[in-house]
């Protein structure tokens, strides 16, 4: 996994942002309540949820700013938010995308102090309530990637592993619990995503399987915080999965699989669908032989008991920081005469693949890469790379891009890198 700082400490707010919201002057008392955060599409001058809805869509129907005149934007007001000490080599990282209630917004820096906003007025912003966690600047990064919005709470993970509910009207934390920790052999398990609410259960990832932990969803109660399932990427010995990590030294328990963007979530079938990391060591795919499971893979999971619906595995036995934790976007559509229920995700491997999202199943994939040489194509059937052998312990694909240990004294190219992109 790499992926460089993104350093947004001074809040913007474009000229439409303010003009667009003329409905907000009523007094504000709606809660995020569940048929809002379901029906989020419906309210284009709200940001309810981190990816816009729960189908990931990124979409806006709002049309003051277009093609002809996003040119001509300029701030209108700005504010100065927090979390410039102590930020290390990188800088402070608030990688976060404001929500927006009814002329009101939420934002946090990157040591996880929660924002609220009074963006009503166009000519300029006003504090309502900051809500400091307080946050160890000493041996924590500062990182953050979003928060959410739930009734009448906001919901934020922390650097140090903490996950805090805050009342909305008043900006007092309700509740604190520690979620994330350490790994056995003493390896930081990491935030770094936005949390998503979903069925009164705030779903939490643990993204620092490039630290040598796996990576993890866990569901708690939105009222108090308590856990009550987790679902690690890597399974332990004897759960599913397991007979795909075949080393014989507990791979599996550094075994990567880090979740680092927010999934989506089907209210119809009531499943969570996320994309995973790939597995650690990435590079040396023979000290984990196997198709390491369930790195690389989108996952559903029963937003109800955390169980494992289906899987999709992009990249059996990744050595080419192939992680799919990319938006996994859920729509209907017309195929082959038939309305299907679908999500589709662009592989950071070079290919766009459209699956069934009520059971995994591939339905079609294609290159959208310009260059791409690690593979010779998907099968049509089963939309597993072409070279792809089932047979085998530690997969080939195409030679000529694929560095293994005896190949350690030769340069090869491969094609998509790491940096994703169309190039």
């Amino acid at each position: 996994m790499h992926h460089g700082p993104l350093a947004r400490i001074i809040l913007a707010c474009g000229l439409a942002i303010a003009t667009t919201t003329a409905t907000i002057n009523a007094q504000y008392s709606l809660t995020v309540n569940r048929d809002r955060l379901v029906n989020a599409q419906n309210e284009p001058q709200n940001w309810l949820i981190m990816n816009g809805d729960y189908n990931s869509i990124r979409y806006s129907k709002l049309t003051q700013i277009n093609r002809e005149n996003v040119g001509g934007l300029r701030m209108a007001w700005a504010l100065a938010l927090g979390g410039m000490q102590d930020t290390g080599r990188n800088g402070p990282e608030s990688e976060v995308n404001p929500l927006i209630d009814n002329g009101f917004m939420y934002t946090t820096d990157g040591w996880g102090t929660v924002y609220k906003i009074d963006a009503r007025n166009p000519n300029y912003g006003d504090f309502v309530w900051i809500a400091d966690p307080g946050v160890d600047h000493e041996g924590n990064t500062s990182r953050s990637r979003g928060i959410a919005l739930w009734e009448d709470r906001v919901i934020n993970n922390l650097p140090d592993g903490r996950v805090i509910s805050i009342d909305r009207d008043t900006g007092e934390i309700v509740w604190d619990v520690e979620v994330a920790g350490t790994n056995e052999f003493g390896r930081r398990e990491r935030f770094l995503t936005a949390p998503l609410v979903a069925d009164g259960k705030v779903l939490v990832h643990n993204g620092a399987g490039d630290g040598g932990t796996r990576g993890w969803v866990a569901a708690l109660d939105v009222n108090t915080g308590q856990e009550l399932w987790r679902f690690y990427v890597v399974p332990e010995p004897g759960q599913p999965g397991s007979e795909t990590w075949k080393d014989d030294h507990n791979a599996w328990k550094t075994g990567g699989g880090g979740i680092w963007q927010t999934g989506s979530y089907d209210p119809e079938t009531n499943l969570y669908i996320v994309g995973t990391g790939n597995p650690f060591p990435g590079y040396d795919a023979e000290f984990r032989p196997g198709d390491n499971l369930y790195t690389n893979a989108a996952i559903a999971l029963d937003i109800s008991t955390g169980e494992l619906a289906w899987h999709f595995q992009y990249t059996p036995n990744d050595s080419w920081d192939y992680d799919e934790v990319g938006v996994h976007m859920l729509y209907d559509i017309n195929i082959d005469g038939r309305l299907r229920k679908v999500v589709s995700h662009y592989g950071r491997n070079g290919f766009f693949y459209t699956l069934d999202r009520t059971d995994g199943s591939f339905i079609k994939g294609a290159k959208y890469v310009n260059d791409l040489n690690w593979t010779a194509g998907l099968d049509p059937v089963s939309g597993m790379p072409l070279e792809y052998d089932p047979n085998l312990d530690v997969q080939i694909y195409n030679p000529e891009a694929r560095a293994l240990r005896a190949d350690r004294d030769e340069m090869k190219r491969t094609c998509p890198t790491w940096h994703g992109g169309v190039a």
